[in-house]
């Protein structure tokens, strides 16, 4: 499939307080009927943003078309959230014309972008541009975030988050990796300060990205949707300071397979045995079906890093079968077989 038939998907990403939410309030509004997914990562359990942006009056952001994740760092939980959320998306019929992912802004947006190149998503989705949002009231007073004691007091309290840089370098990643930057509220900056912020973020910005600024968060849809960036086969060019540091995911060129004829003695020994594969760092995530001895019911695995969850659930006709999804150099016969015991 090539990038112009997949279906486009716009990141945005910004500190608390840039106005996002006001963003992508004003784009649903100006969808005129195309199916748009929103998906909400705000921090905290409150998911505040996804609940303002439900309950708006226009229809094009009714509540069964939000999906919100609300449990911290999308890109320390991507494989366990964000992905399950993306596959529900586009098992919909009709599919979504355009998806729109809102970040909490406390996360790096890089991680985000690489897990566009999972098996189950890359054939069919593309990133057509991430869109940074920065507030120009408080960039002109030499400021991140109006707040920036609060965000950063925010990031210190998710434990999910383990991203111990500073919020500043946390703003210059959103810059690197942005294919536009929206310099908002510029109607609340004196006459002549809006050349200090470009020249503030001027340095992060890659090459061919845009600014454009904008008041109280109104911005043309046609300058936001296709960009055709396809920002997921240009990572070299949007590498984070945790990247530069040698901490990268590695999310990107993904390989998987499905492990057949697994068959263990109770859901104990498929745990453990699932378990010590998944001990293998190249080893991203099994899920799917395992046949248990005696037991007309089968054993449903969900496995993401250290944790491994597994039920009965009923065949229903149903064929067993363990999806292992990993690094490209992954020898698959040999993690059958570790699977099987």
């Amino acid at each position: 499939m090539t990038v112009s038939s997949k279906i486009p998907a716009t990141v945005v990403t910004g500190f608390l307080g840039a106005g996002k939410t006001t963003i992508i309030r004003s784009l649903l509004e100006k969808a005129n009927g195309r199916r748009i997914a929103l998906i909400v990562n705000e921090f905290g359990d409150l998911g505040f943003d996804g609940d303002e942006l439900a309950h708006c009056a226009d229809p094009a952001c009714s509540p069964d078309e939000v999906i919100e994740l609300t449990n911290g760092c999308i890109c320390c939980t991507v494989a366990d959230d964000f992905l399950p959320t993306m596959e529900t998306l586009l098992a919909r019929n009709p599919a979504p014309e355009h998806i729109v992912i809102e970040t909490s802004g406390l996360a790096l947006p890089q991680p985000l972008v690489q897990a566009f190149q999972w098996p189950t998503i890359r054939e069919r989705v593309t990133v057509d541009g991430v869109v940074t949002v920065v507030d120009a009231d408080a960039v002109a007073a030499g400021r991140v975030a109006q707040d920036e004691a609060a965000v950063d007091a925010q990031r210190r309290e998710d434990e999910a988050l383990d991203h111990e840089s500073a919020i500043e370098e946390l703003f210059e990643d959103q810059l690197k990796c942005a294919d536009l930057v929206l310099i908002n509220k510029t109607d609340l900056i004196a006459d002549g300060h809006l050349e200090t912020v470009k020249a503030r973020i001027g340095p992060d910005l890659r090459d061919a990205t845009k600014t454009i600024a904008i008041a109280g968060g109104d911005v043309p849809i046609a300058a936001v949707f296709g960009l055709a960036a396809g920002a997921e086969h240009d990572m070299d060019s949007r590498r984070s300071h945790h990247d530069m540091e040698g901490h990268e995911h590695d999310h990107d060129d993904f390989a998987s397979f499905v492990a057949e004829g697994v068959t263990a003695a109770s859901l104990d020994d498929l745990k453990a045995r699932v378990a010590a594969v998944m001990a293998d760092p190249d080893i991203y995530r099994v899920k799917g079906l395992a046949a248990i001895d005696g037991k007309a019911a089968l054993g449903l695995v969900q496995a993401v890093g250290p944790r491994v969850e597994v039920r009965f659930v009923p065949a229903d006709g149903r064929k067993p079968g363990l999806v292992v999804i990993g690094d490209h150099h992954l020898d698959a016969a040999a993690i059958t077989a570790r699977l099987k015991g």
